[in-house]
């Protein structure tokens, strides 16, 4: 005969429905993330964005500056070109005081660069120097971006030589 003890003790072993084993009355208590796991995981989520978002700034202010390096060296390209399509007497009348030129590139009212050309003559070939500045160099003396183009930001400082 089977006693009421016995038939507990298998119903107890029984597994519930729904579960898949023995122990999920054990396993209620970690059915979810506790308090700590949460903020541990936003705090991981957060530094990774925030230094996602450094990244990305940086990599604006690089492309700005790169922008503004292209920019100044087609500027400077410009003016070799323009000058290697003029006569010996026009390069020689050009050579005799460095040309100074504020330049603003779109139209807005602001001084975008400064391109400054020296043409030295020498023999039947002129040395030429383009030199070009960001627009914040405007108020400068043309005599110290010559004398030390790096200490005032130089975008672009081409050298080349003219042949007539």
């Amino acid at each position: 005969m089977i006693t009421k003890r016995e038939i507990i003790d298998k119903k107890s072993q029984i597994p519930d429905e729904g579960s898949l084993d023995n122990n999920s009355r054990n396993d209620t208590k970690n059915k979810g993330f506790s308090m700590i796991e949460v903020v541990v995981g936003i705090a991981l989520v957060g530094v990774a964005l925030l230094g996602l978002a450094q990244l990305f700034s940086l990599s604006v202010m690089n492309n700005a500056r790169s922008d503004a390096m292209t920019n100044a060296t087609f500027l400077a390209q410009q003016q070799i070109d323009f000058l290697r399509s003029l006569k010996a007497d026009e390069l020689y009348n050009l050579s005799l005081s460095p040309i100074d030129e504020l330049m603003d590139i779109n139209s807005d009212g602001i001084v975008d660069f400064r391109r400054i050309t020296q043409l030295e003559i020498s023999g039947f070939y002129w040395n030429l120097r383009v030199l070009v500045f960001p627009g914040l160099q405007a108020q400068v003396e043309m005599d110290n971006l010559i004398a030390s183009p790096a200490e005032y930001q130089v975008r672009a400082d081409v050298n080349t030589i003219i042949s007539r």
